[in-house]
This record gives structure tokens, C-alpha cells and sequence, in this order.
């Protein structure tokens, strides 16, 4: 069973998991390169704005809108884990929507390194969530609070609308 808290040093290896066993992405959908920290209400990832990225432009960039998706893979990976210390396997969520997004630059440059944390600020009894995130990196500051949706039972959930 896994630790409730882990702060991760530098070394990516100390941390027990891929962030590929923590999020329901695959392949190239994996925007998120590694944990450096999670705790009861929060985590931290790393990640390169890729050059080859399935969202990068023509003039090297990443358009901010795909930080939205950044925060949503953390706290992915914030529920996968969570999910793994409990012995569940990983399941869907849903991004409901965001109180608001501001972000101190136009696009996101290739190659810039960005660190995404976030933090639950509330947990409803329905398994809705908000979380308060930031991205963070040189010259680049990002913030918004995302309302999410984390099922116990994703495929029950999916089930019960039909779908």
C-alpha cells in the first residue's frame, strides 16, 4: 500500500508510479511527464510543452487553452493515485467546467518546462469536486478553478445515463 503524502526529491524514480499508470489517457493524450509531489488534497506534476505534441502549432507554441487540460491531467493523476493507495483500479473523470481561467502569456513556447499543482477545495458527498490550480514556469503564470466530476464507479455512472 502506498504512503498518503509523498514529496518526491528531483530523482524521478523514487516516485512509485508512472504517470501513465495514474491518468485514463494514453499514448500521445499523456500531456503530464512526471509527479514531484501528492498529498491528502493536492498534487504537483512537471511536464515539457512538447515540440511534436498533438496541440503544438506551427510557431512552436501550445495555445494556453490546452492548460485547462494540463490542470485535468493532474488531477487525474491526483485521483489515480488516490485510487491506487486504496487498491481501485483508475477511472474516468469529468471536467465540468471552470470558474474562470487567466493565463499571464498568449501560448505556451516548446520546450518550456511548466509545473501544475492542485489543490481540492471542495469535496462534495455527490463526487463533485473543485479544484484550485495554478501552472507555473519562467515568465508564465496560470491559474483557474476547475469543477470536476470523480465517480466512484465511472463505468455505473456511464451506465446510468445511457451512455
Amino acid at each position: 500500500m502506498c504512503p498518503c503524502s509523498l514529496d518526491i526529491p528531483d530523482s524521478p524514480a523514487v516516485f512509485p508510479y508512472p504517470i501513465e499508470t495514474l491518468v485514463p489517457q494514453s499514448g500521445r493524450m499523456v500531456l503530464l511527464d512526471r509527479v514531484l509531489e501528492v498529498g491528502d488534497s493536492h498534487i504537483v506534476v512537471e511536464l515539457e510543452v512538447r515540440e511534436d505534441g498533438l496541440f503544438s502549432c506551427s510557431d512552436h507554441s501550445v495555445p494556453t487553452w490546452v492548460g485547462l487540460e494540463y490542470m485535468a491531467q493532474a488531477i487525474a493523476a491526483y485521483s489515480g493515485y488516490h485510487r491506487k493507495c486504496r487498491g481501485e483500479a483508475i477511472g474516468l473523470g469529468f471536467l465540468l467546467g471552470t470558474r474562470y481561467f487567466e493565463c499571464s502569456v498568449g501560448s505556451f513556447p516548446c520546450g518550456a518546462k511548466l509545473t501544475v499543482s492542485a489543490e481540492k477545495i471542495i469535496e462534495a458527498a455527490n463526487d463533485m469536486s473543485v479544484f484550485d490550480c495554478t501552472i507555473t514556469g519562467q515568465n508564465i503564470k496560470a491559474s483557474s478553478k476547475l469543477n470536476v466530476l470523480l465517480p466512484q464507479d465511472s463505468q455505473k455512472f456511464l451506465a446510468g445515463k445511457g451512455i
